[in-house]
Order: C-alpha cells, then sequence, then structure tokens
C-alpha cells in the first residue's frame, strides 16, 4: 500500500489539513495561548520516537531468533528514524519550556529522561560503528536495542511521574483524562494519525534504501575478497 502513489498524495493532503488545523481551526488553551499549538507536534514526536523504538527492539528480538539480516535492517531503519523524533520532540520541548518557563533547559525531570535517552541511542549507533563484522554488529545491536528499549518506559512515563516536575499537564486532569474541547482534541487526534502514517511511509522507504545499501555493500565485499584471492 505504502507504494501506491494515491497513498503519497493522500499522506501529503493529511499532513496539511492538520497543520491547517492547527493553526486556523484548534482554538488556544486557557493559561496557555498561542503557544499551545507546539504540543500538537510535540506529543506526536515524543509518540512515534516510542513507537520507533519499540518497533526497533521487536526486530532486534526476531534477529535473535532468526538470525535474518532483514529484520536487523528494520531495527537499524526503526532506531534511526526513532531518534530523530525523539530530538524533534526535545526541541519542540524546549521551545515551549521559553515560554512556560523562561528558559529553554531547566534540567527538569522530563527533560533530563529525553537527554538520557538521547544518549542511550546515540551509543546504539556508535556501537554499530565501532564493529565492522556486519554478523557480530548486528547481534550486539540487537542485544543493546532490546536492553535499551526496557528503559524507555521508565525515562518516558514513570521517571517523570515519580519526581516533582515543572513539566505543566495543563491538558490533562487528575483522572487521567484528556481535557481538550471537541476541536482540539480532533486536530490533535488527527496530527497523531498523520504523524503515526507519516513514520511508516517513512521507516519503508529507509528499510527499501537500506537493503539496496547492504547489498551493494555485499557485493562490494565480494569482488574486494575474489581480488586479494
Amino acid at each position: 500500500m505504502l507504494e501506491n502513489r494515491w497513498w503519497k498524495y493522500f499522506l501529503g493532503l493529511w499532513m496539511t489539513f492538520v497543520i491547517l488545523g492547527i493553526f486556523l481551526y484548534a482554538p488556544p488553551a486557557e493559561g496557555l495561548g498561542q503557544s499551545v499549538r507546539i504540543i500538537f507536534f510535540h506529543v506526536p514526536a515524543a509518540w512515534i520516537a516510542t513507537l520507533a523504538f519499540l518497533i526497533s527492539a521487536v526486530a532486534s528480538i526476531q534477529y535473535l531468533r532468526n538470525q535474518e539480516n532483514r529484520y536487523d535492517i528494520w531495527a537499524f531503519s526503526s532506531a534511526q528514524i526513532g531518534i530523530v523524533f525523539a530530538i524533534i520532540a526535545t526541541i519542540t520541548g524546549s521551545i515551549w519550556a521559553k515560554k512556560i518557563w523562561q528558559s529553554y533547559w531547566n534540567w527538569d525531570p522530563r527533560e533530563t529522561s529525553i537527554f538520557i535517552l538521547l544518549l542511550i541511542y546515540a551509543a546504539y549507533f556508535a556501537l554499530r560503528s565501532a564493529v565492522e563484522v556486519t554478523e557480530q554488529k548486528a547481534k550486539l545491536a540487537a542485544v543493546y536495542s532490546i536492553i535499551a528499549f526496557i528503559t524507555v518506559p521508565f525515562f518516558i512515563f514513570i521517571i517523570p511521574r515519580i519526581y516533582e516536575s515543572l513539566h505543566p499537564d495543563p491538558l490533562i486532569n487528575p483522572e487521567g483524562k484528556i481535557n481538550m474541547d471537541g476541536r482540539m482534541l480532533k486536530v490533535f487526534l488527527s496530527s497523531l494519525i498523520g504523524f503515526t502514517l507519516l513514520f511508516f511511509w517513512m521507516l519503508r522507504l529507509k528499510v527499501e534504501a537500506r537493503k539496496i545499501q547492504f547489498i551493494s555493500e555485499k557485493k562490494s565485499s565480494t569482488i574486494k575478497n575474489k581480488g586479494k584471492s
């Protein structure tokens, strides 16, 4: 389905309407004014980062079970997209922090948590770069990816709620239900869906590109080995 041209047009139109809805349709939130619009980018970006790291971990488990390179490709590609969206979530969160707390960075538990998470996944890519043997690289990376994802729920959901935080939850009431009016909720859910579809499209493209690169590297390695012999 992701290869069909209509899918690209549909996704493009969906994201266009989402962006227009964010700036033209969704009303400002009480107490936050226009800055609340950042939430329509910040929360979906954080959600996509979590989803991407989850898929990377699941693909890593599959690689350890089956030893098939396609699972390593999925794990690596998903982790790459995940760290990009984690950076986007960090940047949008910092912009919001400047508006709410008058400072881009305060070492709040949520900010500290995502910073540590970025370091953990940066180490994942450093590990892959440090190992040259393809099979060994894939195995070590798979094990690391699984362990790394175990930390994700703690840093994203648990630790920020254990310690007192400056992070505002103005859209969430004490019962944990989303406290948005109808228009805001429609745009928010549309943004979540749009970003999720965008992620899967990006992941499919990234996987296909990685497969081509893998085949090219394998052919190049074979030619070099033949030349040495």
